[in-house]
């Protein structure tokens, strides 16, 4: 079975550093016009974790990957993780041993600052997200930058609220388009955005 990394997201909107601050602009990126145009978009709440792929053949988990990075079933940290997070999703039934690599995003104790407040690990299927985490509003309201800008400051955690948590963290949003597009818009990408902004590469130049 072939397997290729994750692509890596941009924003729809173009990125300068101003005031020290890699942001974004008012300005559109000329390829993610389509985030804008097409009525079928989905707005899916961006999980804040780590990026982790599962490999299914003949029913069974075969491979475990963070990004490119194959993770062994025994031994190490992320490891232990992964395979406890893997068997949460498992057992809420955010997925099933259907043939296939599937990815997802990893939360939970030991990973990041671990921003969702859980007691066990969680990987959390990319598919599952744009079923049950995506914003029914998008679309709605004038897609002007000035009016998602404003939208961005009080955005709905989706995710936390699905175990009646309503103030509870959230990152951002990832568009994605029918045909397999995808584009990324965080909040701590907003000039208004205070506290710890993403290592992204431009931002280390500061």
């Amino acid at each position: 079975m072939k397997f290729n990394d994750f692509p890596k997201l941009q924003s729809p909107f173009v990125r300068k550093i101003i005031n020290n601050k890699y942001i974004v602009t008012n300005e559109i990126a000329e390829e993610y016009k389509w985030v804008f145009e097409n009525k079928d978009i989905k707005a899916v709440e961006k999980i804040h974790g780590t990026c982790c792929a599962v490999v299914i053949e003949n029913g069974v988990v075969s491979a475990m990957f963070n990004r490119t990075n194959r993770i062994p079933f025994i031994g190490g940290t992320l490891s232990k993780a992964l395979s406890e997070g893997v068997n949460n999703a498992l057992s809420k039934n955010k997925f099933t041993l259907q043939d296939g690599i599937f990815w997802g995003e990893l939360i939970g104790p030991k990973i990041q600052k671990n921003e969702y407040k859980l007691e066990e690990h969680e990987w959390i299927p990319f598919e599952w997200l744009r079923n049950h985490c995506y914003y029914k509003c998008w679309g709605k309201y004038p897609k002007t930058f000035e009016s998602i800008s404003e939208w961005f400051k009080d955005l709905m955690p989706l995710f936390m609220c699905r175990r009646g948590i309503k103030d509870g963290f959230v990152e951002g949003i990832v568009f994605t388009n029918p045909d397999g597009r995808m584009a990324k818009l965080r909040c701590d990408m907003f000039d208004w955005f205070e506290g710890d902004r993403h290592n992204d590469k431009y931002q280390k130049l500061l």
